[in-house]
């Protein structure tokens, strides 16, 4: 098969577990035999070991649909232009700036996307078919999540193609928006979701929340787990002695740092775990300087400044140090997650968990068997959490230990990416019998 993955960039400012999990599936696509591209629209995917192809660019350029969207006379921009606005640099440029990955503000926007070739980007899905159609040809279009349905039409009439897609994380999106217009993006989206040949939610618990909120049948819905290769990390049994808690994912609010920090502070003020240090990272946008100056405030003022520690390096082998030297670690997203790969990627080096009883992390760690799970989502039952295991060594290598094993077995990327080439090519199959 000839494959196509279409991927929002973020423009590699912070930990993206979602542009991990597309990286990871095309990898492996590529290594079981199938010729395999990734197209990143609105950003670059700029990261040191997110598969990048030099000779495709990136599509709907972040900045040059913004501009169009806001102002009318620049909707038929020349090339010249689009090509000045889309370049490396600005874009880059762009996903560093406050706003670029806040849903508040870009309504309009994602109405516009949604709507495809009757939206004001139709020039710029034209260009993008063009290029299927004369550079690539494929047989599967993969959109990478569910706020592209607006491709997905064009893209059959114009190419033939079986157009599949991705579910993972969009009501953080949707729902994130003013309360004016949440209603009608859903609705507009479960009318889009007609276009599409298959869905493939990251988890069951997802699948469900989906499953509800776009009206999909049953049918069209096959969970695909997010798998990584065990591999590539290292098991490293967990230090006890001197005893870290991580973090990884993006400094703010929104994905539970605040409630880390504080359930740190917490925990310190027994002197049972004078020894034990927080170690956070994941990066950051414009949007989250004034949180984490906020927590570093905090930390100040409870005198634990020096007990904690940030790092800037998030990818590669920084990455895997980082998760090789903690104890444990939690990411305790607000409301919950369609997955969390960074849960894998932890599990996979050692590295227990200890999240909340929200969104799919009950799935993660109940069939892992490699963490613990509190409710409700806030700072003092974390900190009795983190307690209760630092106190008990031997349940903290247990978990580890199976953790690892069942990560190993159940979540490996090569069992994730045959059920993923099986949904492929069942799709192909549909799609045939209805022409």
């Amino acid at each position: 098969m000839n494959i196509v993955n279409i991927v929002p960039g973020f423009g590699g400012t912070f930990y993206c577990g979602n542009c991990l999990r597309d990286s990871g599936f095309v990898s492996a696509l590529r290594e079981s035999g199938h010729e395999t591209h990734t197209i990143p629209i609105y950003l670059p995917l700029s990261m040191d070991h997110v598969d990048r192809e030099e000779d495709v660019p990136v599509f709907y350029g972040a900045i040059s649909i913004y501009l169009k969207q806001r102002f009318k006379w620049m909707r038929h921009m020349p090339v010249w232009m689009e090509n000045f606005f889309n370049a490396p640099f600005f874009l880059k440029l762009a996903a560093k700036k406050a706003g670029s990955t806040r849903a508040e503000g870009l309504e309009e926007m994602t109405i516009s996307m949604l709507k495809g070739h009757e939206g004001y980007q139709a020039e710029e899905l034209d260009m993008l078919i063009e290029f299927l159609r004369d550079q690539i040809k494929p047989d599967v279009v993969h959109l990478s999540n569910a706020l592209l349905l607006g491709l997905a039409k064009k893209m059959k009439e114009e190419l033939n193609v079986t157009v599949v897609c991705t579910l993972q994380d969009e009501d953080v999106w949707i729902d994130a928006m003013r309360p004016e217009f949440v209603s009608d993006l859903w609705n507009m989206m479960s009318e889009k979701a007609k276009d599409v040949d298959s869905f493939f939610p990251v988890s069951n618990y997802f699948a469900k929340v989906m499953q509800q909120k776009m009206r999909i049948p049953a049918e069209k819905m096959h969970t695909v787990h997010i798998g990584i290769d065990p591999s590539k990390y290292n098991y490293v049994q967990p230090d006890l002695d001197k005893p870290v808690i991580g973090y990884l994912s993006r400094l703010n609010e929104e994905n539970g740092m605040e409630i880390v920090v504080d359930g740190f502070i917490q925990l310190k003020e027994d002197p049972a775990f004078s020894k034990v240090k927080l170690h956070l990272t994941g990066g950051k946008t414009g949007d989250d300087k004034n949180f984490i100056h906020k927590q570093l405030k905090k930390l100040k003022k409870a005198g634990l400044e020096r007990e904690v520690e940030f790092l800037d390096s998030y990818e590669g082998q920084a990455k895997n140090k980082f998760l090789e030297s903690l104890t444990l670690l939690s990411v305790p997203v607000l409301k919950g997650e369609a997955f969390g790969l960074y849960q894998l990627e932890a599990l996979a080096s050692g590295t227990p968990l200890v999240q909340p009883e929200l969104g799919a992390f009950s799935e993660v760690v109940g069939t892992t068997g490699g963490g613990v799970l509190y409710s409700p989502n806030n700072a003092k039952t974390l900190a009795a959490a983190y307690r209760k295991l630092l106190t008990d060594p031997d349940r903290i290598l247990q978990l580890a230990e199976e953790g690892r094993k069942n990560v190993a077995e159940k979540f490996n990327m090569e069992t994730q990416v045959n059920m993923m080439i099986s949904g492929y090519q069942n799709a192909i199959s549909k799609k045939n019998i209805n022409q």
